[in-house]
């Protein structure tokens, strides 16, 4: 069972969904079925803090460089707005660890927001300016 997970995952992942629908647990590769859920759950956590990356990049452009202002960046900050309460809904538990994945998100959007407008790291805040909920208000304004 082993040798199907390392030479075909896609063969070996329709087995396994076979055999747990079938209710033949014995046969079952728990080990790595066990693996690729809590795998699954990290790609959760990812795909959180991918978002929060996004948003929390274009609130700081919003914020350091009114002048700059336009359409694009406020169509992401709306889209990814949306896209993160939808997954939100879809995976509630998350909210557990949303503080630090708003440091982690943070961190990497400030970083980006220095080398996409040119201003030093020093310009932005070193702690996140905003909660989740501020970062998640329909106002884009200040927080």
């Amino acid at each position: 069972m082993s040798d199907l997970y390392d030479r075909d995952f896609y063969a070996w992942a329709n087995e396994q969904a076979a055999l747990l629908r079938a209710g033949a647990l014995a046969a079952a590769d728990i080990d790595h079925i066990a693996e690729e859920i809590e795998t699954l759950g990290r790609s959760e956590k990812r795909e959180l803090v991918s978002r929060l990356e996004v948003l929390l990049l274009h609130l700081l452009k919003w914020r350091f460089q009114p002048g700059r202002r336009g359409k694009s960046w406020e169509v992401s900050i709306f889209n990814t707005r949306d896209a993160l309460a939808v997954h939100m809904a879809d995976n509630p538990s998350l909210k557990s660890v949303l503080p630090e994945s708003v440091a982690t998100a943070y961190r990497r959007a400030r970083r980006s927001a220095s080398l996409e407008t040119g201003l030093p790291d020093s310009v932005f805040p070193v702690e996140c300016p905003w909660t989740f909920e501020e970062a998640m208000e329909s106002d884009i304004g200040e927080p």
